[in-house]
Order: structure tokens, then C-alpha cells, then sequence
């Protein structure tokens, strides 16, 4: 079964290819996803990459706080979304 990592304080240059090779030392890369800003279609400086069990945990280890382009990598499990109430809209005085 595949395990999603989330990979938080990447620098903005970071490729898709790049992870996937980073992440491909430690077990089988199924799937590598780099947070996109929808107004701007900039990197937000985060991602997510989906890989199998044991080589997840290498990754997590060996590269959480690890050096890429000058800033330190945090790498750990993903955790689900949780559920956020829905906003109000605050009556315009116009």
C-alpha cells in the first residue's frame, strides 16, 4: 500500500522530475504533485509525493531537514484534510 508524504519548505524552483529523483533513492515513486497558487500559477512551496510503505519511511528519516536550494526540507505523513465550517459572508453596508 502507498503512503503519502507531505514535502513542506521547497524551495520555488523545485521541478516535479527533481523530487521524484530525490525521493526514487529511498523505494518506488508512484506519484509526485507540487502545490500550485490558483491566481498567480506559482509554486506555494509544497507538494506531496505518494510512495510505497518502507521506502516512505527511509525518506522521511533520511531527508526531513535536508538541504535543496537553500532551504530545509520537511518531510512527514500527510495527514487528511480535516473539515473546516463554511464561511459566512458578512453583509455589505453599500
Amino acid at each position: 500500500m502507498a503512503t503519502r508524504l507531505y514535502v513542506g519548505n521547497l524551495p520555488f524552483s523545485a521541478t516535479e522530475d527533481e523530487i521524484r529523483t530525490m525521493f526514487g533513492e529511498f523505494g518506488t515513486v508512484e506519484a509526485v504533485e507540487l502545490v500550485m497558487d490558483r491566481e498567480t500559477g506559482r509554486p506555494r512551496g509544497f507538494g506531496f509525493v505518494q510512495m510505497d510503505a518502507e521506502g516512505a519511511a527511509a525518506a522521511i528519516k533520511k531527508l526531513d531537514g535536508q538541504n535543496l536550494g537553500g532551504r530545509p526540507l520537511n518531510v512527514n505523513e500527510a495527514r487528511e484534510r480535516t473539515a473546516r465550517p463554511p464561511r459566512q459572508r458578512r453583509e455589505s453596508n453599500w
